[in-house]
């Protein structure tokens, strides 16, 4: 175990991300009326680029909490009155950045149901903190 802890000692974390992938809920959007009355059920994929967080106490404030993340997503997409998913995506997207810590949100959010012979469509972004 030492030598293992003294290998991991010598190297330098320089990249690290979050990943959310395939977080399925409902969502009251759509270009036609008929199409926002009833919901629609999305499927988000985030992936978070971090400034390294070196965990060193094994507590969870060392780290970006998953469940804050999740929660916030939800939280967006339950509240949203926007009719496009292009929209809805910049606004989740503007969201993950609640932690100084996050540098860039790469994100891919898919309509599940709109049309039957097709598993999804979507858009997929990426945006840096300014």
């Amino acid at each position: 175990m030492t030598s293992e802890k003294s290998a991991i000692s010598g190297s330098q974390l320089t990249e690290q991300k979050l990943i959310v992938r395939d977080l399925t809920l409902s969502c009251n959007i759509g270009l036609t009326e008929e199409e926002r009355l009833r919901p629609q059920r999305l499927k988000v994929n985030l992936e978070l680029t971090l400034t390294p967080l070196p965990v060193l106490n094994d507590e969870i404030d060392e780290t970006i909490n998953y469940g804050i993340l999740v929660k916030k997503v939800r939280n967006v997409c339950l509240q949203t009155k926007v009719k496009l998913l292009e929209t809805l995506a910049n606004d989740i997207s503007e969201t993950c950045f609640f932690d100084e810590r996050i540098k860039a949100v790469h994100m891919r959010i898919e309509k599940l149901d709109r049309y039957p012979d097709v598993a999804g469509v979507g858009i997929e972004i990426t945006r840096h903190r300014s």
